[in-house]
């Protein structure tokens, strides 16, 4: 049976947008969050990320996904989706040495995520 054009442009587009070895999302969590220090250079070692940077994270309530954010200072805001439960990420979050919490604005639904200082 001959397959139709349609059929064959969604297998290829399927086929090409599959990734070899999709992360999981806890690794996804890890390589987001990790703080890098790049070799030593003429700009001197500089981390890629500050180690204290906030992160942010909000969904839609019972939403199999959310939306990781990092709020770093002068690189700005970036954001990622993470194929995660809010409850999930949070407990990741933790496990990852954060705390999280709900902003002191009780207008704002998000929840924020600070390093816990490592004596």
């Amino acid at each position: 049976m001959a397959m139709s054009l349609a059929q064959k442009l969604q297998s290829k587009l399927s086929h090409g947008m599959q990734e070899t070895s999709p992360a999981s999302p806890q690794q996804k969590l890890k390589d987001f969050i990790a703080v890098r220090v790049e070799p030593r250079s003429a700009c001197h070692n500089r981390r890629s990320e500050d180690p204290k940077s906030v992160y942010t994270f909000d969904s839609e309530r019972d939403a199999p996904r959310s939306e990781l954010c990092r709020e770093g200072g002068e690189k700005g805001r970036k954001c990622i989706e993470m194929e995660m439960y809010a409850t999930q990420l949070f407990q990741a979050m933790q496990d990852q040495g954060f705390y999280c919490a709900l902003p002191t604005d009780p207008t704002r639904t998000h929840m924020e995520c600070k390093p816990i200082p490592k004596d």
